[in-house]
């Protein structure tokens, strides 16, 4: 018997419960998800794991009604999470093993029934810098789903809403398979707030207004980087998988399991471009400064080369030597005056000829 209560509080329960258990769904796939505590799935893994555990895989039969599964999401931040998983659970060891070694590189990979996957995704507070990244481990079985993470994230959140709105996932393979669907959509709207702040500072820098623009295009620059590298599916681990799928998993299954890998395919190659763009904004943003800085110098070089014959001139006269030139003359200081005055536009004028010829 289910608990609303316990059940409803396990599902609002951001930070987990004492078990670590931030929320715990029943699914059949017919109906809406049923929440759970800890306690609840401890005895329904005690009830249906050995037996599931114990049953020969086979495929399963076309339109046969899909068994039902938990999903179990944990907060790695938490002590007795793993204590929980590794008592109540039965995962395999490639999944601890995967959560010791904080292996961080974006896969779907077979271990014998079981399938883990290795997930990056923004944290739920993303603003847009590069280290707002973090990882969700998965291990998906044909009676349960668990997902671990040690920083809150927003694809596996939205996920939880969806559920807890009514959503079900017919299996536990179509759960990943939602998650993942779910993830590309949260890729699709940072492209899409990368891309808006790209158009605005090139906008900014066809304006004349350069600021701080090369700092912001490099922080932009290096999270799609990092996106690009953590989020990449690495295309061998799932070319095993979809060659070699357990004997409980579904045509269909692997199919839309397929397609999810697709639409992250895609988004990758928006964060290419938008990278090539960002690179050229840069090398745009270079140049506009390195024309500044020429046209600078150059100023300060006429205005030494001007300069120069008034400095040479005035050492000369200042000299306190015998027959300086006009020395002893009443207009002597107009004289060289007069001389200067002249002498400036003539230099400006050969200066300044030679740039505007080219």
């Amino acid at each position: 018997m289910n608990t609303p209560l316990a059940g409803a509080a396990a599902g609002q329960n951001y930070g987990g419960d004492a078990a670590g258990l931030i929320c715990a769904y029943r699914m059949d796939g017919t109906g809406p998800a049923q929440p759970i505590d800890s306690v609840q799935a401890a005895e329904w893994l005690l009830a249906h794991g050995q037996e599931e555990a114990e049953a020969p895989a086979t495929a399963p039969a076309e339109n046969a009604a899909p068994p039902p599964f938990l999903w179990l999401h944990f907060n790695l931040s938490q002590a007795q999470a793993m204590r929980w998983m590794e008592r109540h659970a039965g995962l395999p060891d490639a999944f601890f093993e995967a959560l010791r070694e904080g292996s961080h590189s974006t896969r779907i990979e077979r271990d014998d029934d079981t399938l883990i996957a290795v997930l990056n995704d923004a944290h739920f507070d993303f603003a847009f810098e590069p280290f707002d990244i973090a990882t969700l481990w998965i291990s998906v079985a044909p009676h349960l789903v668990v997902t671990a993470r040690a920083h809150p994230l927003r694809s596996v959140d939205a996920l939880r809403t969806a559920v807890r709105n009514g959503h079900s996932p017919r299996s536990s393979v179509a759960l990943l398979e939602q998650l993942m669907r779910t993830q590309a959509a949260g890729l699709v709207d940072i492209v899409r707030g990368v891309t808006q702040r790209i158009d605005g500072i090139e906008d900014e820098l066809l304006a004349g207004r350069l600021d701080h623009k090369r700092a912001r295009l490099g922080v932009l620059r290096r999270l799609l980087v990092r996106l690009q590298r953590l989020l990449a599916p690495e295309p061998a681990a799932l070319f095993r998988l979809l060659q070699n799928p357990p004997a409980w998993m579904g045509a269909e299954d692997a199919q839309e399991l397929r397609d999810s890998t697709e639409e992250f395919s895609v988004v990758l190659r928006d964060m290419q471009g938008l990278q090539e763009r960002i690179k050229l904004l840069q090398e745009e943003v270079a140049a506009n400064v390195q024309e500044a800085n020429s046209r600078s110098l150059f100023v300060l070089t006429v205005v030494t080369v001007l300069a120069l014959p008034i400095n040479i001139l005035t050492g000369l006269l200042g000299m306190n030597v015998g027959g300086v030139p006009l020395a002893d003359s009443p207009h002597g200081f107009w004289i060289i005056v007069g001389l200067l005055v002249v002498f400036m536009p003539v230099a400006a004028w050969i200066a300044l000829r030679g740039p505007r010829d080219r």
